[in-house]
């Protein structure tokens, strides 16, 4: 037995199940289960579901389709098909501004309230296409788009460790459903930390993949121009194990998405951590993180070194001015116009209707004014710092990691981040600098809330992360299933 699923096994019967359950398995090894005809899609569908309806106070999905994944889960145990899909009979939930045929696809506007996606995004049709059921759609941050999950349409979510507590934004719902058990796996957007942040707060783990690997195809709104290269679709995920295996589904260029590409994903399982450079950054946040928080990223080096990695503090200022640089980067490169073009909303055709050709029009005049054209000289200066930047920090990686902290607090109070965008400071400046990080879960703290690290890489070694991702799992515990009355 390896050292995952021995843990699995071992969480499983401290939670004081009379059998193993389901809700706390990795997606492979459900999977491999089903495939191997030891338990049935349609049970491992519903122990999920029974999670997600006694936790329904979470407000974690904003909408649900139980009744047609059931017919998915009973067509895949009545079917006499050779099963070998990787992901078979894996239930997922997936974030509500990413389509899903047939669901919501709204952002939170009501002005969309109506809406149904007409198709699939590529990520998740190719997660369907390897077996995996969608069990709908979570609630998510919108349509003002923040680090707390709150919306006009479907409320507010809340943190399974603690209800008076956020669970964070703006793929707070995929944050909430990995991690009171009710989902293995969901699909949620990151344009500063938006997946990062309340895999953080909910305990589990998520990736920033590396610039072009999962199309963001399907996405509302979208993000227009070069600031669509740093919005980036992922996997959550309640076991480190899942994370390649569910970005080896859903990788691969698409014709819609100009930055999406062809790239290698290796396997985590080839990478050694006998003798890999680990930096464990200082000096390097705007905001110096709590003292637990801290704590555990120290407790993750000495894992890590345990396992014949090569840890050395390194001061980092340069990530601190390089966030500045990467606002900047972020703010010149926007499609303003673009993007509220789509979010008032365009025809089927994708042209805009005659009613708002005036106000864009302003938009479009205000992009090319003169006090536009002096920020712009202003923020190209520190595009080209930010450039730099990213390439001094990926020199310094190598073929390493870099553990660094997520939050500069534990899931906060709901409603206490609003006005604060700085806080968000250590996950955007991944998404600026094109980085690739995975956040991991380091155990819970004195108050029984998530703590956590993202480790960082160099861009194309996703699976460096990953890898590292799994040591400190096996060494710290990784997620913890909340009690859920």
């Amino acid at each position: 037995m390896t050292d995952l699923a021995h843990h699995e096994t071992t969480a499983e019967h401290d939670a004081g199940d009379p059998a193993p359950s389901t809700t706390e398995w990795s997606a492979t090894r459900i999977a491999a289960a089903i495939a191997d005809g030891s338990i049935s899609a349609r049970g491992v569908l519903d122990q999920h579901i029974a999670v997600l309806d006694r936790s329904r106070s979470l407000n974690a999905i904003a909408a649900d389709r139980f009744d047609d994944a059931r017919r998915d889960a009973d067509q895949i145990d009545t079917s006499t098909v050779p099963r070998r899909s990787p992901l078979l009979g894996v239930p997922f939930t997936v974030k509500e501004f990413i389509a899903v045929e047939g669901m919501p696809n709204t952002a939170g506007f009501p002005h969309r309230r109506r809406h149904r996606a007409q198709q699939d995004a590529p990520a998740i049709a190719r997660l369907r296409a390897a077996g995996a059921i969608p069990l709908g759609v979570t609630n998510s941050a919108g349509p003002i788009f923040w680090m707390e999950t709150y919306n006009p349409l479907y409320g507010r979510v809340s943190n399974p460790y603690d209800p008076t507590r956020t669970a964070g934004g703006s793929s707070g719902g995929d944050g909430a459903a990995v991690g009171c058990g009710g989902s293995p796996l969901s699909v949620g957007s990151d344009l500063g930390g938006s997946l990062r942040i309340p895999a953080f707060f909910n305990g589990v783990f998520a990736p920033l993949p590396s610039v072009g690997l999962v199309p963001t195809t399907g996405h509302y709104p979208m993000a227009h121009g070069e600031a669509r290269r740093n919005l980036y679709l992922g996997p959550m995920a309640r076991r480190a194990t899942d994370l390649h295996a569910a970005l080896a589904v859903m990788a691969g260029p698409d014709g819609d998405d100009p930055h999406s590409r062809l790239m290698p994903l290796h396997d985590p399982a080839h990478t050694d951590l006998a003798g890999m450079p680990v930096i464990l950054a200082i000096d390097s946040t705007i905001t110096k993180p709590g003292i637990e928080l801290e704590t555990a990223r120290y407790l993750a080096a000495n894992v890590l070194e345990a396992r014949g990695a090569i840890v050395t503090e390194t001061s980092l200022p340069t990530l601190r001015w390089a966030l500045a640089q990467a606002f900047a980067s972020f703010s010149s490169t926007l499609d303003i116009a673009g993007t509220v073009a789509d979010i008032l909303g365009r025809g089927h055709d994708g042209a805009v209707p005659a009613l708002l050709h005036a106000p864009l029009a302003i938009l479009r005049l205000a992009e090319v004014a003169p006090v536009r054209s002096a920020r712009m000289l202003a923020a190209r200066k520190l595009v080209s710092a930010a450039e730099k930047a990213a390439d001094q920090i990926t020199e310094l990686l190598g073929d390493g990691a870099m553990l660094y902290p997520p939050f500069p607090r534990l899931a906060p109070k709901h409603f206490t981040t609003y006005g604060q965008p700085w806080l968000a400071s250590n996950t955007v400046v991944f998404n600026m600098l094109g980085i690739p990080v995975t956040q991991v879960p380091t155990g819970l703290g004195s108050t029984g809330l998530p703590l956590g690290l993202q480790v960082a890489a160099a861009p194309g070694n996703d699976h460096v992360t990953i890898r590292v991702a799994q040591a400190l799992e096996e060494g710290l515990g990784g997620w913890r299933p909340p009690r859920i009355p």
